[in-house]
């Protein structure tokens, strides 16, 4: 048998490399899978965030807010903080889409609208 200086046979060393290489084609469908995952939790989260706020800004004012930031249709970004009405932080710079006056798309591909007259942001 053919040996290096380790003491590894070569058919060892080529079992090893076929073994991670079926780790790598079995993890990379999960490592995709995680992706879709966190954008929706991330997504998830600034949806409870928005409603939450929507609620204290009625809490506060005793109505709800016209709109969830003073911005025409288009992507979030530093300079378009969507929902900044109703988020004290500041609002959501990335991810985010202003499609209309009240409707907005997240970043896992969800439309929400807001309703003025309820508070509704579903």
């Amino acid at each position: 048998m053919l040996k290096n200086q380790k003491g590894f046979t070569l058919i060892e060393l080529i079992m090893v490399i076929v073994l991670l290489g079926i780790l790598a084609i079995v993890a990379i469908p999960k490592y995709y899978d995680l992706q879709t995952d966190a954008k929706t939790a991330a997504e998830k989260g600034v949806v409870g965030a928005v409603r939450s706020g929507i609620y204290t800004y009625f809490a506060k004012n005793k109505a709800y807010p016209a709109s969830l930031d003073g911005y025409a249709a288009g992507a979030c970004s530093a300079t378009v903080k969507c929902f900044d009405t109703v988020l004290d932080q500041g609002g959501v710079q990335q991810d985010w889409t202003k499609a209309s006056a009240t409707t907005y798309t997240g970043p896992a591909g969800t439309t929400y609208t807001y309703t003025a007259l309820t508070g509704a942001f579903v």
